[in-house]
């Protein structure tokens, strides 16, 4: 052996029973950058994959007989790989042990060869090499950056039971891809693996190469994004369960309060009066209950949603002609025959009734419409002193309603309107600003408000002297 130690070619004996290096020549220790023997005997031989293993095997049976094998061989001492063009044979130790002999001739890269191992190492791209049982082979040096010395395929996944899957399809031949999240030394991020067979060029067996891409941001956009639209939704249905909350108990208590009010102001004997005060007490405490749940429900969603404040826009209408002036202003109609005009548009026959009994009562003419299309077929025809609108109503509701009549030319589409809606929430009332209205008032509705309010736009002077304001009785 002593002999061999003068030589420039790389030489050393491998023992494939123990897997030790039994010796090694100063060349052969350059090649494997280990100062010493026993330097490089403690790089742990013991550990071979089973790829490798397997490989080893069969050169000891193919040298046995004294033949002497050609091969290829790729080593990573101290983590980058070298090539050699190695000549294998059985060698026998002074005892008789037979072990193998290596004499290695350093392959040279041409340029095609050195450029894909220069882009390799510097690639952002995690590239990792395994056996068909899921050990490290090879890390490039952002796989290494990013997992350090690897404990196997599996142990990368943040879920084991991602990786048999990944791994069985592409011992299969099947390449796969997919976006797990998996543990690095950063922690825990998320990573499009890319999974295929391919061939080990060291050793010539089957292998699986692995390419990763960190998408973590992507990833967390598109869980912001879904979490976002999980809470609009969420909102969206609390919107329409406070809406229709507030509609189907508002309405009925409409008409409940509305009537009791209009039966006390009848002649009435002492029994009745007290029948219907009562009734009009209840009325007035279940909406007390109504109101604080839909008041509260409202305080959470916006201490939930928190959002900006925004100013209520300002509707610009037609200018109506100096002849019809008269026909839009607050004031009133002095020059109108007849009296006043009101439109009131609703899909509840008894809110109508009880608004045409009101307005009656102080000698208001009122027309009804039962949808926001008749009604906008009213204000297409007539000519009115002021509109007033529900909401939630079938065919065509209150909003839309009310963006058709403002459409209108002249002063028809310049008409007042007022919602009178049991849906009254700021947000809903900033709609309604938007789509022209005018003024809000909510439902239940009080009987004198909406005689004052009535009374504002079309001009106090038209209401009828025998006739007593409402507010007298309440």
């Amino acid at each position: 052996m002593h002999a061999w130690d003068d030589l420039r070619r790389p030489i050393w004996l491998f023992d494939p029973a123990s897997r030790r290096g039994v010796y090694a020549n100063p060349a052969a220790l350059e090649l494997w950058e280990a100062d010493s023997l026993e330097a490089l005997q403690a790089r742990g031989f013991g550990q071979l994959s089973p790829a490798a293993e397997a490989r080893v095997q069969r050169l000891v049976r193919e040298t046995a007989g004294g033949a002497a094998v050609c091969e290829q061989w790729t080593f990573y001492p101290n983590g980058h790989p070298v090539s050699v063009s190695a000549v294998i044979s059985t060698y026998h130790l002074q005892d008789g042990t037979p072990v193998l002999l290596l004499e290695a001739s350093p392959l040279v890269a041409d340029g095609e060869q050195n450029r894909a191992t220069e882009a390799l190492r510097h690639t952002s791209t995690l590239i990792s090499l395994f056996d068909t049982e899921g050990q490290p082979i090879f890390s490039n040096p952002a796989a290494f950056a990013a997992y350090g010395k690897s404990d196997g395929f599996a142990a990368r996944f943040a879920d084991p039971d991602r990786a048999r899957p990944l791994l069985e399809a592409a011992l299969e031949g099947r390449p796969v891809s997919d976006v797990c999240q998996v543990i690095t030394r950063e922690g825990l991020r998320w990573h499009q693996l890319d999974v295929r067979q391919t061939t080990d060029p060291a050793t010539g067996q089957i292998a699986i190469l692995l390419d990763e891409h960190d998408v973590t941001a992507r990833i967390q956009a598109e869980q912001d994004r879904a979490a976002a639209e999980q809470k609009a939704a969420m909102a969206e249905a609390r919107q329409a369960f406070l809406t229709d909350m507030s509609h189907e108990l508002r309405t009925p208590l409409n008409t409940v309060i509305g009537f009791s009010d209009l039966l006390a102001a009848t002649a009435l004997d002492e029994g009745q009066a007290a029948r219907v005060a009562s009734i009009n007490e209840a009325g007035q405490r279940l909406l007390s209950v109504v109101n604080g749940m839909i008041e509260h429900s409202a305080k959470d969603e916006t201490a939930i949603q928190a959002p900006p404040a925004s100013e209520t826009p300002k509707v610009q209408r037609p200018a109506a002609p100096d002849s019809e002036a008269n026909a839009t202003a607050p004031q009133g109609v002095a020059g109108r025959l007849g009296g006043p005009r009101v439109l009131y548009v609703d899909d509840h026959d008894c809110n109508r009734a009880l608004v045409v009994a009101v307005l009656e009562a102080q000698g208001i003419a009122c027309s009804t419409a039962e949808d926001g299309a008749q009604g906008l077929d009213a204000a297409r025809t007539g000519d009115w002193d002021l509109i007033l609108m529900d909401i939630q109503m079938p065919v065509m509701d209150g909003v839309a309603a009310t963006r058709a009549i403002r459409a209108l030319p002249g002063h028809r589409g310049a008409v007042p309107i007022v919602a009178l809606t049991a849906n009254t929430l700021a947000e809903q009332k900033a709609e309604y600003a938007a789509a022209g209205m005018d003024g809000c008032m909510a439902k239940p509705i009080n009987i004198v408000e909406l005689t004052h309010m009535v009374l504002s736009w079309i001009g106090s002077d038209w209401r009828r002297t025998e006739a007593p304001l409402i507010s007298a009785v309440a």
